[in-house]
């Protein structure tokens, strides 16, 4: 009892509640302008947190990530024209009916419907959490070599459309890990006489430079030199009846248990879920041929599923380690800049900040109501109004400001800019970034955890797949990486077969 007094005592201080109503009203604009993500928001906003306390960095983190998955909705439903990833399904049902003057209703209903996908999802954290932190106690450092693998080789296979370049990717990831001092030994290793590479490659550095540079490069681009008229997102306020709420409600509980099972498995991402529950809910119409044509029953469930999929994320990420989406690894970076290491030892030695977390999960996704009602949504629709040149040199500076004042080393804003180049051609050619920053995360513990296990085996290398637990994550990753080629290899017999 004790433990929840600190904790909701913390989260109803002045800071975070202040930092997570700010953040989420700046997650809804971030996410109703096209070009703009949370991902990008968020790897801003972590250089800045340095001097923050924790619960109101990750305040300000839930808040935007919350607030932004709501806010890809406005100009999915106003444009056809999804804010962010997870929106796409969106637009399917969304923009149809802003065709046929109903945008107020459909706002109104992504609203609702985003509000109770992020609080299932967060509910779902609270439970599922700690319940699995205490499971993984059992855990010594060959589990924790195999688990590292398991999140690489989940994150490399499962996220793009080639399982190769994903696991291309992590390798990279790994390889840019090993950067630095050898934590066990301390010989410096690739360096190349560098001070400053002696401490290795700086997180939030490369995070920023592959996450936030990459969409101002697109923005530069596209050379928006103009905005939307006011007559297009002129909107009216409306109510939605209460009967149309109730029918609701089977497909908020459904698309929320899919995005909730989609947020735990690394790599899968709200656009996965809000396509799983779009899906369900049109098999479970009875007028499945509505959907596509401004069936509101579509934008409930893509928006319940996609919220649904946030606080989910982080469930992997917390007790092992192992983020869900980049969403989690950027909570990871943030969790590492305050000391804090992932893993279920967190939840022993840091209770009242993991819950305090969890807590601000919960009411930033209940702050979506507040931020992203009709009148706010109207506001906030007119962010689209700007034009899209006037973002790169906004964007560049807070990128310079923020990495500079993370070490005051100059060289950091080349490395920066040497990520963002980097992530933005390995993009043009469908690599995936995610694994990079996984790779990068998890390569140091895996090293770690493999050679402290060998330390206590006296080099006996079949120690780390003899103990039960280590067997069955080592089988569960080999297969994960097999199983492209097994499915590339069906599909060409099936290919064959007269």
């Amino acid at each position: 009892m004790n433990i929840v007094t600190e904790i909701l005592g913390n989260v109803f201080a002045l800071g975070p509640i202040a930092a997570m109503i700010g953040a989420s009203i700046l997650g809804v604009f971030i996410g109703a302008l096209p070009g703009l993500n949370p991902v990008m928001a968020i790897a801003l906003l972590l250089p800045l947190t340095y001097s923050m306390e924790p619960l109101i960095a990750l305040g300000m983190v839930a808040g935007i990530y919350n607030g932004s998955m709501y806010g890809g909705a406005i100009p999915a439903i106003l444009l056809r024209i999804p804010g962010t990833p997870a929106a796409i399904a969106t637009t399917f049902d969304g923009f149809p009916m802003a065709q046929q003057g109903q945008a107020a209703r459909a706002l109104k209903i992504a609203c609702w419907s985003s509000a109770i996908g992020g609080t299932a999802s967060a509910i779902a954290l609270m439970t599922i959490g700690p319940i699995l932190a205490r499971a993984t106690l059992a855990f010594g450092p060959a589990e924790y070599f195999w688990i590292a693998m398991f999140g690489m080789a989940s994150i490399g296979v499962l996220v793009g459309k080639d399982a190769a370049k994903g696991l291309m990717a992590a390798v990279l990831g790994l390889l840019l890990g090993t950067v630095g001092l050898d934590q066990l030994s301390g010989v410096p290793r690739y360096t190349f006489g560098e001070p400053w590479l002696l401490g290795g490659l700086d997180l939030i550095v490369i995070l920023v430079g592959l996450y936030a540079l990459p969409p101002v490069i697109a923005l530069a681009e596209s050379a928006d030199l103009k905005g939307l008229s006011a007559a297009d997102l002129k909107l009216e306020s409306v109510k939605v009846p209460w009967s149309e709420v109730r029918s609701m409600v089977p497909t908020w509980i459904r698309s929320s248990l899919i995005g909730i099972g989609v947020g735990i498995l690394p790599g899968a991402g709200g656009n996965i879920a809000a396509f799983l529950s779009y899906n369900a809910a049109k098999s479970a119409s009875d007028d499945p041929e509505s959907f596509g044509k401004g069936n509101p029953q579509g934008v409930a469930a893509a928006e319940c599923g996609n919220n649904a999929d946030n606080a989910a994320s982080m469930i992997p990420a917390l007790t092992l380690g192992i983020p869900g989406n980049v969403v989690a690894a950027l909570v990871l970076g943030a969790l590492l800049i305050h000391g804090l290491q992932p893993g279920p030892q967190l939840f022993h030695q840091n209770p009242g900040l993991v819950g305090g977390f969890m807590v601000q999960m919960l009411l930033t996704s209940l702050l979506i109501l507040a931020v992203g009602g009709a009148a706010a949504t109207r506001i906030f629709a007119q962010v689209q109004r700007l034009p899209g040149v006037l973002l790169v040199p906004t964007i560049l500076v807070l990128m310079v400001v923020g990495v500079y004042v993370i070490n005051g080393r100059t060289v950091d804003l080349w490395v920066m800019f040497a990520a963002g180049v980097a992530g933005y051609f390995l993009e043009k050619v469908e690599v995936p970034l995610a694994p990079i920053v996984l790779g990068l995360i998890l390569g140091p513990m895996a090293e770690q955890s493999v050679r402290r296990a060998l330390l206590i085996s006296r080099g006996d290398v079949t120690e780390l797949v003899t103990r039960p637990l280590s067997a069955v994550i080592a089988i569960a990753t080999v297969s994960l990486i097999l199983w492209p080629i097994v499915r590339g290899l069906i599909r060409q017999k099936q290919a064959t077969r007269p």
